[in-house]
């Protein structure tokens, strides 16, 4: 694909390269590229020179240990002050008011027996709250919060490509690849396959007049989180065009290591234990029980 006229010219351009920013030398890349294509109809054989050329810009482009600690460590800020101030000052302290729930006079106590074998405010309280700030409130919270997560995790992945989230190669095939993001298998609705969809088409429509490239398979959809199984049918529907790649599949391609999806839940959980939070879950069910108490006993 590409004309090094020298070595040495070869060599001067590939380390500026090295100087500059990944997605600069994606850029690059795609610039020299339709270059070349435009000069000879697309149709040379590649050199020596021009297949380590391309294999140290592909290099250049694989994501390095550095960068998958740098991802641990954002998703770990992360839920330090998006997830766990939340959950400490707004859902905990919510729980604790008995306006709060919805109190099924014929289930609350059944639940605090099933629980603890009695039926006191204390394990009333307890019956209530525990279900309420490790269920349906962090869930919530979570939910709202995690576009601001995958912004957080792919701090300086981002691509220059209209309609993509990030371009990497991809560790299993060696190819680059066009991303776009989503969060968990249930979290496009039925117009977004549309938008998604045309936005690949739209991606591919340009590399063909660019004479780049870029096929099929190389447009995909990365689900941060979840199993192929649990996949809605709107993202099946993309597959049907497109892959769609989710959790240890799409980390494993992007890091190259087939574990690195349960380091960093791993890592987001070890967050939890910088904060003494059974005290303050003590505190909500105390709380709690004592308007118990003043309203039933």
């Amino acid at each position: 694909f590409l004309q090094i006229n020298s070595i040495v010219a070869f060599r001067m351009f590939l380390k500026q390269l090295i100087k500059w920013k990944k997605n600069t030398v994606s850029l690059l890349l795609q610039k020299r590229l339709r270059k070349q294509n435009n000069q000879v109809g697309g149709h040379s054989k590649r050199t020596t020179k021009e297949i380590i050329f391309i294999t140290s810009l592909k290099q250049l482009l694989r994501m390095d240990n550095q960068q998958r600690k740098q991802i641990i460590e954002n998703a770990k800020e992360f839920f330090r002050n998006e997830i766990v101030q939340s959950h400490i000052n707004g859902a905990c302290e919510r729980a604790s008011k008995l306006s709060e729930y919805n109190v099924n006079p014929f289930l609350f106590k059944y639940l605090a027996n099933f629980l603890t074998g009695n039926d006191d405010p204390e394990s009333i309280a307890r019956a209530l709250v525990l279900p309420r700030i490790l269920g349906s409130s962090i869930t919530t919270s979570f939910g709202m919060k995690i576009q601001n997560l995958i912004s957080t995790l792919f701090q300086g992945l981002g691509s220059t490509t209209q309609g993509i989230d990030i371009e990497f190669i991809d560790e299993v095939d060696g190819r680059k690849k066009y991303c776009q993001l989503k969060a968990g298998p249930n979290t496009i609705n039925h117009d977004d396959v549309t938008t998604i969809v045309n936005h690949f088409n739209g991606v591919r429509s340009l590399a063909r007049t660019n004479n780049l490239n870029v096929g099929i398979n190389d447009m995909i959809v990365g689900v941060v989180y979840g199993e192929p199984g649990e996949l809605s049918s709107h993202y099946k529907r993309i597959s049907q065009n497109y892959p769609v790649y989710i959790g240890q599949d799409f980390w494993h391609r992007l890091t190259g290591k087939d574990d690195f999806y349960f380091e960093l839940i791993d890592a987001i959980g070890e967050v939890a234990l910088e904060v003494d939070a059974s005290k303050v879950v003590e505190k909500t069910i105390q709380k709690l029980a004592k308007e118990i108490a003043e309203k039933y006993q």
